[in-house]
């Protein structure tokens, strides 16, 4: 008996919740669609969109063997100071690509990595403010 009591307060926690839910998503919806300027308490991205938005986007990394050549590829959306490092396995640094400043726009940087990466892979993790992106690459010589 009491095993199903705790199933019915379940129940009816979930649909009260539920229906919670939809009501506000109904209010919100019929607001959207009238003329007035009203902002509902769901709507977070509407005062400060530029908090929502990344500031590193699309990275892309490629080891390029012959040439000895580490290439990273991302798009900033504003200007920024950019750390991009190579780490092993254990999450040892192994080589500090770049640490310095960028401008906004897209990046296609190419490091020469001097044969200090042996076979296996690695991780490379580019970091700018409180945004860090981790990529892993393969290397075979």
């Amino acid at each position: 008996m009491k095993l199903e009591l705790r199933k019915i307060s379940r129940l009816a926690v979930c649909n009260l919740c539920l229906c919670l839910g939809l009501a506000g998503y109904a209010q919100a919806s019929s607001l959207s669609t009238s003329t007035s300027s009203t902002v509902t308490a769901f709507d977070f991205s509407a005062d400060k969109p530029e908090e929502n938005e990344k500031l590193i986007n699309n990275v892309k990394v490629f080891y390029n063997g012959i040439a000895d050549q580490v290439a990273v590829q991302f798009k900033l959306s504003k200007s920024s100071t950019v750390s991009i490092r190579v780490m092993d396995a254990l999450g040892n640094e192994v080589l500090s690509l770049h640490n310095g400043s960028l401008e906004a726009g897209v990046q296609n940087l190419q490091f020469e990595t001097h044969q200090k990466l042996t076979d296996g892979f690695y991780f490379v993790r580019v970091s700018s403010g409180s945004e860090t992106i981790v990529k892993r690459i393969s290397v075979r010589n």
